[in-house]
C-alpha cells in the first residue's frame, strides 16, 4: 500500500483534484484489471486511447486518476491529477510505488538497430558466469536468475518494467541487463529507471514507419544517453559514424569501442571463421566461440561494460570466451553428410542482412554457393523491403524470398514490394515461394555440397503471424528437418 502523493514524486502535474492522501495498492494502464483503490493511469496509445476509458477504471474501484485531459464531470471520492505526459507520469509512478528497485541494482540498458540481444544475452551470462544473481529483460526473453518469463515487446511497458525489476530485487538480484528499443524510449516505458551505464551498437534504417524519419529515430535513441546521470557510465561504437553524436549531451563518463580506430576498447580480428574469432582485445589475444565482425563488436561492448562496471579484465575475457550468443542470431547447423552449412538468423534490416551476408562470405573456403531465404515483416517499415530484397540478391548466389510475419498484409503483396527494388541483373537470382517452409526445403534443394543456406528474419521465433493468428513455426527445427530428409 502506497500514498498517492508519494508516488507521484518528480511527476509534472499541472493540476489536482481531490485528496492526495489517498491510499493506493495498485496502479494499472488497463482499465479491465482495475480494482478497489488502484491508480489508473490514462495513456493515449497508437491503437486505443486510455482516456476512453476512465469512468470504466472509475466503476471497478479506481480512487486515483493520472490524466493528461480530465472529464467535465469529476465523481466523489476519487482524485484526479493531471500531468504534462501520462506515459512519462507512468515511468515515474511504477518505479516509485515499486520502491524504485532499479536505484538499488546495477542496470545497464542496451539502444542501437542491431545487437541489442546478443548484447544484453552476453552481459546477462557473462555476469551470471562471474558469480552474480542477473536479471535480463530481452527480445527473445525476461529471466530473473535461472527463472525464465518469455517476452512480448523488446521493452515491456512501464509497470511490467517496474514489478519485474522489484521481482529480480527481492530474489537477490544485482544487476540487470535490458534492451532499450527507439519504441520504448519515445513512449517513456523506460522513463523514471536509474541506469549505471548504457551501450550504443549502431544505427541503422528501421522503424520508419513508427518514428517518420531517421532524424527523429536518432534525437530518440539520442535522448536515453542525454538522461543519464553524471554517476552512470555511457558505451558507443566509435566506428558508427553516429557514435560519437550519442554521446554529446550526455552528462555519463563516456567510453567508446572499436575494431577500426583508437578507443578505450580496442580490437583487431586475427581470424575469423566458422569455429569462432580470434581477436586482439586491449593487447590480449582471446579466442571467442561467436562468429563474425557484427560479432567482434558485440563482444567489445560487452567486454567495455563489465570493466566499466568494475570487473576483472583478464577474467572478463576468460569467461567471455566460452560463451554463445543469443538464440536464433547467427546459429548454424551443419548437414552430416553432405556438409551444407545451415544459418539461422534474426537480421530483418537492410544493414543487419548485410551485415550477416558479409560474415557468411568470409566463412567461404573455396567455390561454395550462398542461398538465403528472406522475407519481411507486414504491417512495418515497407520502405526497407526492396533494399533488404536487393542486398539479398547482392550478396548471394541464389534467394528465395518468402513470407516472414505478414500479419494483416497479404504475404503475396510483400514480397512484390520486395522485388520492385531489384536491378535486372538480380532477377535471374531469385524465385519467390510464399509457403515459408516450402521456402527453406527448396533452398536446401539447391544447395550441393558445402554449400551454405542463411534463413534470415526470424531467428529465435517460434511462430508465424499471420492474419491475427500466431501459428506455431521455427526456422531451426523446420531446416533440421529438411537437412535430415537429405540423409535418407
Amino acid at each position: 500500500m502506497a500514498v498517492l502523493q508519494d508516488i507521484l514524486y518528480r511527476v509534472n502535474i499541472r493540476s489536482v483534484q481531490g485528496n492526495m492522501g489517498a491510499e493506493v495498492k495498485d496502479i494499472q494502464l488497463d482499465s479491465r484489471k482495475v480494482s478497489k483503490k488502484t491508480c489508473f493511469i490514462a495513456i493515449k496509445g497508437s491503437v486505443q486511447d486510455g482516456h476512453a476509458f476512465i469512468d470504466a477504471a472509475i466503476q471497478k474501484g479506481a480512487t486515483a486518476i493520472i490524466a493528461e485531459q480530465l472529464p467535465a464531470i469529476k465523481k466523489e471520492n476519487v482524485t484526479y491529477v493531471q500531468v504534462e505526459n501520462s506515459a512519462a507520469a507512468a515511468g515515474y509512478i511504477a518505479h516509485n510505488f515499486y520502491g524504485a528497485p532499479s536505484s538499488k541494482m546495477k542496470v545497464t540498458g542496451v539502444t542501437g538497430t542491431n545487437g541489442k540481444t546478443t548484447i544484453a544475452t552476453l552481459l546477462f551470462k557473462l555476469f551470471s558466469a562471474l558469480g552474480y544473481k542477473c536479471g535480463l529483460l530481452s527480445t527473445i526473453q525476461n529471466q530473473v536468475g535461472k527463472n525464465i518469463i518469455p517476452a512480448s515487446h523488446t521493452t515491456p511497458d512501464a509497470l511490467s518494467i517496474n514489478a519485474l525489476m522489484r521481482q529480480m530485487l527481492e530474489e537477490g538480484c544485482t544487476h540487470v541487463f535490458m534492451e532499450c528499443s527507439s519504441h520504448a524510449i519515445h513512449q517513456h516505458r523506460i522513463t523514471g529507471l536509474h541506469f549505471s551505464g548504457a551501450l550504443f551498437s549502431n544505427i541503422t534504417h528501421d522503424h520508419l514507419d513508427y518514428h517518420k524519419s531517421f532524424d527523429e529515430y536518432i534525437r530518440v535513441k539520442k535522448s536515453f544517453f542525454d538522461n543519464l546521470p553524471a554517476d552512470a557510465f555511457a558505451i558507443s561504437n566509435a566506428d558508427d559514424k553516429r557514435g560519437a553524436v550519442m554521446l554529446q549531451n550526455t552528462a555519463a563518463k563516456k567510453y567508446f569501442y572499436s575494431l577500426r580506430t583508437m578507443a578505450d576498447f580496442k580490437g583487431k580480428i586475427i581470424d575469423n571463421s566458422i569455429t569462432g574469432l580470434q581477436l586482439n582485445v586491449n593487447e590480449q589475444e582471446v579466442h571467442f566461440r561467436l562468429i563474425g565482425e557484427f560479432n567482434a563488436y558485440n563482444l567489445l561492448a560487452v567486454y567495455g561494460a563489465a570493466v566499466c562496471l568494475g570487473e576483472d579484465k583478464y577474467k572478463v575475457l576468460q569467461v567471455l570466451s566460452n560463451l554463445t550468443g543469443a538464440e536464433g542470431r547467427f546459429e548454424y547447423i551443419i548437414s552430416p553428410k553432405e556438409k551444407i552449412i545451415g544459418i539461422v538468423d534474426y537480421a530483418h534490416t537492410p544493414d543487419a542482412l548485410l551485415n550477416v551476408l558479409t560474415t557468411v562470405k568470409k566463412l567461404k573456403q573455396g567455390h561454395e554457393k550462398i542461398i538465403t531465404v528472406v522475407g519481411c515483416g507486414g504491417d512495418r517499415d515497407k520502405t526497407k523491403r526492396p533494399v533488404m530484397a536487393e542486398v539479398a540478391c547482392t550478396h548471394s548466389d541464389s534467394v528465395v524470398f518468402t513470407s516472414d510475419n505478414p500479419r494483416s498484409e497479404e504475404a503475396d503483396d510483400i514480397i512484390q514490394d520486395m522485388e520492385k527494388g531489384l536491378q535486372p541483373s538480380a532477377k535471374r537470382k531469385y524465385i519467390s515461394i510464399t509457403d515459408r517452409k516450402e521456402a527453406i526445403k527448396t533452398a536446401v534443394a539447391l544447395a550441393g555440397k558445402e554449400d551454405i543456406v542463411l534463413i534470415a528474419g526470424k531467428g529465435h521465433e517460434k511462430y508465424q503471424e499471420i492474419k491475427g493468428v500466431k501459428h506455431p513455426f521455427d526456422d531451426k527445427a523446420v531446416l533440421k528437418d529438411m537437412f535430415d530428409l537429405l540423409e535418407k
